[in-house]
């Protein structure tokens, strides 16, 4: 959230130990002047009464007459999931050092045949034009996942409204659910509580089943409390858009109100082992805030690094019209790879000699990218970035890149991630994720990239932002001291240009460290 001048993040934090859980979660709390460089604070919430026990877990802050007021879920005493509410202590403070909880607490409580572990993660409130506020609350309902819609007048006292904003029968449990209008007409952020006007509702889910974020694009009807989805959704997770077709979880949004945008963050956990993470001191990080808002056709987000992020911007290169021939690299050369920023547009001549794609595997596009490979050579592509690569001999590499298929129907462009070669350590999670990426491919023959590289950390984002990729990458190279290489490669029959490629390698950002003291 922005307060007083300051942007204020909260995250899941074990204050004991580097590993997640063990019923000690608190909120951790971290101040910055503009989303890059961060101040670490004292804990914002630690478990102290049976209502939060067992850890203080995730949710949300809303602004009350004014004021953050943060709802969260607490694990009590009897290990039941509930739902708390805290203020802060002095609100004249800019840095809100100090949060109270009151001894209404817990004010939402498991009831009926809602699954009283599986209960949790408030949604940031919103008011509705009869003056009472709302907020949604993932959970399982006998089997069903459900986002429970729950209604204050005075944001102490909540009732369950009678129907769920929505529902699903086929996905499993919802995770930290996030709600908020979009701007059919403009990139510009909105307010949760607007409801009129060219707009409509975005409702974004965790699953736990897959550990993976997707979201729905509807309308909210307010008289029944109820999220309508689009006409052509299916009550099946597959078919749902995905928040990033890689490696995130648990991401959460807020609406900027000093540069009227919606930021969204997301939670990158460790894939390594546990072992590592004892050994490092922490595990898990953000991602990069992206600034979010609704692409023209009116049923995908799109998603963008926050400007900011450029302020960080050091040594440069560029490359214009450049032919990428078949079966060659070109190498990035005066900037270093361990953390870069990387755009780049493709140009394709011609789409005669794309392959033809079985439409049953169009649910499924990680399973098309498991089974080929960077250097399987295709009719359009394999062609991408090779990032985190060691030396010119390429025992480990990240390959970032693009294919061009044809269905019955047209041409589409499928995006990999291919991490099976990303490092030779052990005990390391290294798959290909895959995602269709929604750009006219036949109307444009164009299709860009941009990479951002911070050390262990690959996010990438193709089509100017339709479709987002998160990788953890642990390159062993890195940890003996060697330089890190990019190139750009073409391993498709057809030659690829090249129209304009332009690589930063970046500067650190402050994060935490102690005794900085930037912000007084």
């Amino acid at each position: 959230m922005y307060y007083k001048g300051l942007y204020h993040l909260f995250y899941q934090y074990n204050p004991v130990g580097p590993l997640w859980g063990n019923g000690n979660l608190a909120w951790g709390h971290s101040v910055s002047t503009d989303l890059v460089h961060w101040e670490a604070l004292d804990l914002a919430l630690d478990r102290s009464d049976p209502f939060d026990i067992n850890g203080c877990w995730s949710g949300s802050v809303t602004f009350v007459d004014g004021e953050p007021v943060i709802l969260y879920t607490g694990i009590d005493d009897e290990h039941r999931n509930v739902q708390n509410i805290a203020f802060p202590s002095n609100g004249s403070d800019p840095l809100l050092r100090e949060w109270t909880k009151p001894g209404c607490n817990p004010i939402m409580v498991p009831s009926g045949e809602i699954d009283p572990k599986n209960f949790r993660d408030p949604t940031t409130c919103w008011i509705g034009d009869d003056g009472y506020w709302r907020t949604a609350v993932g959970a399982n309902l006998e089997g069903r996942a459900e986002v429970l819609l729950y209604k204050s007048k005075d944001f102490i006292n909540w009732k369950r409204n009678e129907s769920p904003l929505h529902k699903s029968h086929s996905s499993g449990m919802w995770e930290c659910p996030d709600f908020f209008p979009v701007s059919l007409s403009s990139k510009e952020g909105l307010d949760l509580s607007v409801n009129t006007g060219n707009i409509k509702h975005v409702l974004k889910l965790s699953l736990m089943k897959t550990l993976q974020e997707y979201y729905v694009v509807g309308t909210y009807d307010e008289l029944k409390d109820v999220f309508i989805p689009v006409e052509d959704y299916e009550d099946d997770y597959r078919t749902w858009p995905m928040m990033d077709y890689g490696h995130i979880y648990g991401s959460k949004s807020f609406f900027d109100d000093k540069k009227n945008r919606r930021v969204v963050w997301a939670w990158v956990n460790e894939s390594d082992s546990e072992s590592d993470d004892v050994l490092r001191g922490w595990s898990g990080i953000q991602t990069f805030p992206r600034a979010l808002w609704l692409d023209n056709n009116g049923k995908q987000l799109l998603q963008w690094p926050i400007e900011e992020i450029e302020s960080l911007r050091k040594q440069k290169i560029q490359l214009h019209d450049y032919e990428l021939q078949s079966g060659t690299r070109y190498e990035f050369t005066g900037i270093l790879g361990t953390q870069a920023d990387v755009e780049i547009e493709f140009e394709l001549p011609s789409l005669e000699g794309a392959e033809s794609l079985d439409n049953s595997l169009l649910l499924d596009p990680s399973k098309i990218c498991n089974e080929i490979g960077p250097f399987d050579k295709g009719g359009i592509g394999p062609f991408g970035l090779f990032v985190l690569t060691s030396d010119n001999d390429l025992e480990e590499y990240t390959a970032i890149y693009f294919k061009i298929y044809r269905s019955s129907e047209n041409y589409m462009a499928l995006m990999c991630s291919d991490l099976r070669s990303s490092s030779r350590r052990e005990a390391v999670y290294k798959p290909a994720y895959g995602a269709l990426v929604s750009v006219d491919i036949s109307k444009d023959k164009k299709i860009s990239l941009r990479t951002l590289i911070d050390h262990s950390v690959v996010e990438s984002f193709a089509g100017s932002g339709r479709t987002c990729m998160t990788l953890r990458v642990y390159p062993k190279h890195v940890l003996t001291g060697q330089a890190s290489g990019m190139y750009a490669f073409n391993h498709g029959s057809l030659d690829v240009k090249i129209n304009e490629l332009n690589a930063w390698e970046m500067a650190n950002a402050r994060v935490n460290v102690e005794n900085d003291n930037f912000i007084t």
